[in-house]
This record gives structure tokens, C-alpha cells and sequence, in this order.
């Protein structure tokens, strides 16, 4: 019988990591909330994306050499996100994982009933999304919580109408309605369709919060009001 009340997906998106330039205000008042729950007895899993940090590498790469392919560029994507990941983990010194996960269904080895375990990117045409789904389905967790920079949802691109309507709730069907059901890295979607595709099957309950109001986090995992949307069966 596992010894956590309850295990908690946390995608972080590279946005709120590296923005610009490292936050670390946003990183260490995640560490704040993270281990409230630890306390609690829960098990926090946490993906972490790339960010700025992961384009200007391959807006360097594109210079350095015109040829080069989108594997490669998606490859280097994934190592920038590990990097991310690496610094998280080491933030959490004694309660975390003693390495970053490379993939959903690693062996667990060592201190292996770590309360907080950290992972990054997974492997070319994988999403970060892609990488939290399957964490929950390996943990089996019922709640998965998408920290981005939007608050919300919307029927459509907010920033190309005005007349966009936010969504609180919205069902699996209906929001893959909404994203489609392919994933194309360029695509301006808020959650990748091939992992909201698998936590429909799981039955996962997905929440999409802006990270930066982290109180906001608290707030969900409480069960009180929060900004953002829901996305479940």
C-alpha cells in the first residue's frame, strides 16, 4: 500500500521558468508550496518545460548551421528542459528523486519513495503534456495541474479575437473538439490533443492555471476557488 495520500502531477511550463532570464522568485515560491503538501503526505511529480532558454539555443542552431533538422532541434528542446529539471530537483534536495526521470516508465531505484520527483522532456514528437500524461497514468494519479501563463482557456485565440470566450470547465470531448487530434510543435494550443487523447481514456482530471499567481495552486489543491480552467470526463 502505497505510503502517500494522494499523487499530484505538475507540469511547470518553461514559460514561468525562463521567462526571459531564470526566475528564480517563481522557482523557489513553487518550492514553497511543493513542500506544504510534502508535509501533508502527498507526492508531487513535476515536468518541467524549456522556455526561452530552450529558442535561443535553436535560434543559435539555425544559425550555425541552416541544414539543420527539426529532430535535432527537438532533441536539443528536450536536453534544455533536463537542464531545467536538474536545477528543480537539486532545489529539493533531500525530499526529491537523486536524478531527473528520462521517461515515464523508468525503474525506480535508490531513494525510491521520494515524496517529490522531477522529469523533463521525453524524447522527439513527445510534448512535455505528452510526458505529464503518462506520469500520471505510471503514478496513477487522478489530478494532473498545468502551470502555464494564460488564465484561462478561451473558444478560440484571445489574442487574435476579440470576442473570445473564456472556458471554466470544459469535457474531454469537447476540448478535443477544440485542440484537434494531431500535435504540431508550432501549434498554439493549450494542452498537446495525442496527451489529451490518453487522459481521457485515464479519466484525468486536468487543471490549466496561470503559474503566475502561484497562490492559485493552493488554492486548487484545497478544493477552494482558484482562476483557471478544468478539463475531466
Amino acid at each position: 500500500m502505497s505510503k502517500f495520500k494522494e499523487k499530484i502531477i505538475i507540469s511547470v511550463g518553461g514559460s514561468l521558468i525562463y521567462p526571459e532570464e531564470l526566475d528564480l522568485n517563481f522557482i523557489l515560491r513553487l518550492k514553497e508550496i511543493v513542500l506544504k503538501f510534502v508535509e501533508q503526505g502527498y507526492r508531487l511529480v513535476l515536468i518541467t518545460g524549456g522556455g526561452k532558454i530552450c529558442r535561443k539555443y535553436n535560434e543559435a542552431a539555425r544559425q550555425l548551421n541552416p541544414q539543420v533538422t527539426p529532430r535535432e532541434l527537438d532533441w536539443m528542446g528536450i536536453k534544455t528542459t533536463k537542464v531545467n529539471a536538474e536545477l528543480v530537483r537539486i532545489m529539493f534536495n533531500r525530499f526529491a528523486y537523486y536524478k531527473v526521470l528520462d521517461q515515464p516508465n523508468e525503474r525506480l531505484d535508490k531513494n525510491k519513495n521520494a515524496a517529490v520527483i522531477v522529469a523533463g522532456g521525453w524524447k522527439p514528437g513527445a510534448s512535455s503534456d505528452n510526458m505529464a500524461v503518462n506520469l500520471a497514468k505510471r503514478f496513477k494519479a487522478k489530478k494532473l495541474i498545468n502551470l502555464s501563463n494564460i488564465d484561462y482557456i478561451y473558444d478560440k485565440d484571445p489574442n487574435k479575437h476579440p470576442d473570445a470566450k473564456k472556458i471554466e470547465k470544459i469535457s474531454w470531448p469537447d476540448f478535443i473538439k477544440l485542440v484537434g487530434t494531431k500535435w504540431d510543435p508550432g501549434a498554439n494550443v493549450p494542452f498537446d490533443p495525442i496527451a489529451s487523447q490518453l487522459a481521457a481514456k485515464l479519466n484525468l482530471e486536468v487543471a490549466i492555471l496561470n503559474g503566475n499567481n502561484i497562490s492559485n495552486l493552493t488554492s486548487y489543491l484545497k478544493g477552494g476557488s482558484f482562476i483557471g480552467t478544468i478539463v475531466k470526463s
